[in-house]
């Protein structure tokens, strides 16, 4: 079968630092192993069933399609700009305001960015790569990224509101490589949603997306994931985020879609008074696999960290968590927290939890614990008592489970478009 490297992005013209990155990523991709059971970075996964054979890059969408894809992308209306890839061409982009741009920030695609800004580009971009299992597949991204967005706020810009990027799958068996790089300067405050959809349910695809956050002093920073693939896609999503002093990141993800999903979460603090929270929701049905990967690094003391990873389950389901805290020697005063909570809703899903500490300071905060129970039996009864039917009720105890992470969001309109994608999914599954 024909493998992605078989048909590369076109990089003429491109300066002599980036292609050195790309060479440097085919030769990782080439060279690394694929994953097997015996890495304990894949313990539990389905090694076996993640095959990237036969993907390739395709061309461009129809006119036609764009324009649709465009229309249907609608989940934030009020926005201080929005890009919109299909198959990794360009469908749409709706740039910043004067205001902004006189205030030096910067929101373009990526290869627009490597053209009018190689410096800012040059120290940023492909720099942070996954320790956490994925490397072989970040080396295919580095060879192969051609859509994605960048944004720039400069020291002290505020931003209100947020930048929005949809990346959509449509031909058969195509394979795409989103790219989100986020620059906050120290005392900036940005936003960022990241949505992932397909065309239609039958388009086979593969994304391996990258997405790096480089917070300086003081910044505020908060990233949006909506992952909604079909359940035809395979899925990398490998996620970075280096916080400097006294900032403060949230990262808010949503993830529905794909046959098999891999996220790999990584969070580096590097100076104190930093704050950074993870929340996550997943909803999984049918033979759908999750595997989330997460490492939680404190390298300065007196910060922050906590992470709550929300999964629900149906049908014949997995889902694997494997988190890390790691304190480094010094980082005394650290607080960092790591829970993994898991609804299942039938007796054959099955969820798979590996939490863990390495703590090198003697003068910390840090929790670690997993939870996997079933929908309870007594409550769902007493609302049937009360003339609730049991579809119902199990509808309501699920939207219960998952409030918690969809209040997170800060954004009403975005978040009650995210319970009705949730509810789309369930609606035929709850009986």
């Amino acid at each position: 079968m024909t493998t992605v490297l078989e048909q590369p992005t076109n990089t003429t013209n491109e300066p002599a630092w980036l292609s050195a990155r790309r060479d440097s990523g085919k030769a990782q991709f080439e060279i690394l192993p694929a994953p097997t059971a015996r890495d304990e970075r894949w313990r539990f996964a389905s090694v076996g069933r993640l095959s990237i054979d036969g993907f390739a890059p395709a061309a461009a969408p129809t006119a036609d399609t764009l324009t649709e894809l465009v229309e249907r992308s609608n989940l934030v209306s009020d926005r201080a700009g929005q890009l919109v890839f299909a198959d990794d061409a360009q469908a749409q982009f709706e740039g910043i305001s004067e205001k902004l741009a006189a205030q030096g920030v910067i929101y373009l695609p990526v290869l627009d960015a490597i053209a009018q800004h190689p410096e800012l580009m040059e120290k940023y971009f492909l720099q942070e790569s996954t320790e956490l299992g994925s490397e072989k597949y970040f080396g295919l991204h580095a060879e192969l990224v051609k859509a994605g967005s960048i944004l720039f706020v400069p020291k002290g810009v505020e931003i209100e509101k947020p930048f929005v990027n949809y990346y959509w799958t449509s031909g058969k068996m195509a394979a795409v490589f989103p790219h989100t790089l986020i620059i906050a300067e120290a005392n900036s405050n940005a936003s960022v949603v990241d949505i992932f959809f397909s065309e239609t349910a039958a388009n086979q695809a593969l994304n391996v997306s990258v997405s790096n956050i480089h917070a300086a002093s003081g910044a505020k920073v908060f990233r949006k994931v909506v992952q909604d693939w079909n359940q035809k896609t395979v899925s990398f999503q490998l996620d970075t985020t280096v916080a400097e002093r006294d900032t403060l990141v949230n990262n808010v993800a949503v993830n529905i879609g794909a046959e098999r999903a891999r996220f790999e979460n990584q969070t580096r603090i590097e100076g104190p008074g930093a704050d950074v929270k993870m929340y996550s929701l997943t909803v999984a049905e049918n033979s759908q696999e999750f595997d989330q990967r997460t490492f939680q690094t404190h390298n300065a003391g007196n910060a922050v960290s906590d992470l709550l990873y929300k999964n629900a389950l149906l049908d014949n389901a997995r889902t694997i968590f494997s988190g890390l805290i790691k304190v480094a020697e010094g980082a005394q005063q650290t607080d960092a927290y790591q829970t993994n909570r898991n609804l299942l809703l039938d007796p054959t899903a099955e969820a798979n939890a590996l939490p863990g500490l390495e703590i090198l300071a003697n003068d910390v905060k840090c929790s670690h614990g997993a939870t996997t129970g079933n929908v309870d039996s007594e409550e769902l009864f007493y609302m049937m008592q009360r003339g609730i039917t049991k579809r119902d009720a199990m509808k309501l105890m699920v939207f219960g489970f998952f409030e918690e992470v969809i209040e997170k969001v800060g954004s009403d309109e975005l978040a009650d478009n995210l319970r009705e994608l949730i509810r789309n999914k369930f609606e035929s599954k709850i009986h």
